[in-house]
């Protein structure tokens, strides 16, 4: 029997609350006298936070990619973020301020010559840190423009040397419940897995973040190291990653197993294809009061539409 019971996902977007009233609970804190230090707590609660990769920031920018604009500001990025793992709101920054991410580990398994595992700041030395401004387009019509910090996933992929018969890359979240509070919710298909092609783990555009602004990554938006794949929808970017596994076989994904009719594999961005609820067509900047187009493949077609050439018969955008 199949039990279905309304979450945070299930949300359409005429029932987000707007920006606009999430933004007048300041207004709300000023009156109650506690404006100066209750304002100040969005860029203090991580502020404090001591990373031995600290001195690593800021790397270098690359812009090879373009550079969009404008920039969204850092407040609004690490106060209005999407991990469900912590709640299903946005406003989950205090709460992921719990996660520790330090020891932390990252397993390499399946088609691999040989399994291992690596220490976050053991990895970090072995690649090249660099700069790259993308947009950020979430299926929840949303949008961003950020400076991530890190390294492509093609250096990640070929430190693990995949066997020649491996054909997608699953990673996966931390599983923590006693940390992750919604993680003890049965009725999610924790831990939270996510997957790419091969060809797209090794595309030029793929990258892990490990930093954002110029400093290490914030927990709330995935420490210490995350997916950020530009020209798909976010649920595919996973967070907190510890294990890389190489497979013949295409992985479950979290939100594709949740609502396979709403939430595909491929996730690209499309304008043309609306999401079974509401339209994709256009898109909120945050800290914008208006709506803009959004692109096809999110504006990077050039970088990565000859992918999908010969998989026209699959359900590329969404």
């Amino acid at each position: 029997m199949l039990i279905k019971r309304k979450r945070g996902w299930e949300l359409g977007e005429n029932q987000a609350t707007p920006e606009g009233c999430y933004l007048k609970r300041r207004e709300l804190v000023r009156a109650m006298g506690l404006g100066v230090a209750a304002a100040a707590l969005p860029s203090m609660a991580w502020a404090e936070t001591k990373d031995p990769s600290a001195a690593l920031y800021p790397a270098k920018r690359n812009d090879k990619y373009g550079v969009p604009a404008p920039m969204t500001e850092e407040r609004r990025v690490n106060t209005y973020n999407n991990y469900y793992e912590f709640g299903t709101d946005k406003s989950i920054y205090r709460e992921a301020q719990k996660l520790e991410v330090r020891p932390w580990t990252i397993k390499v398994s399946g088609m691999v010559e040989k399994p291992f595992e690596i220490g976050i700041d053991d990895l970090l030395a072995k690649v090249q840190l660099e700069e790259r401004v993308y947009r950020h387009r979430c299926v929840e019509t949303w949008s961003m423009v950020v400076p991530w910090s890190g390294f492509p996933l093609r250096s990640l992929v070929e430190l693990c040397k995949p066997t020649g018969n491996a054909k997608y890359v699953v990673m996966k979240t931390l599983l923590k419940p006693a940390v992750m509070p919604e993680q003890r919710d049965p009725l999610y298909p924790w831990p939270y897995t996510e997957g790419l092609a091969m060809d797209e783990a090794m595309n030029d555009l793929t990258f892990i973040a490990t930093g954002l602004y110029g400093k290490p990554i914030a927990k709330q938006n995935g420490a210490p190291l995350r997916l950020v794949t530009p020209w798909k929808y976010g649920f595919k970017s996973v967070k907190s990653i510890v294990s890389l596994e190489f497979s013949d076989k295409r992985p479950a994904t979290f939100w594709e197993a949740l609502q396979s009719s709403e939430y595909g594999f491929w996730a690209n961005v499309n304008p043309q294809v609306a999401h079974p609820r509401w339209s994709q067509a256009t898109e909120k900047p945050l800290g914008s009061d208006d709506r803009v187009p959004t692109l096809l493949y999110n504006g990077y077609a050039e970088f990565v539409a000859g992918m999908y050439a010969d998989r026209k018969a699959e359900k590329l955008f969404m």
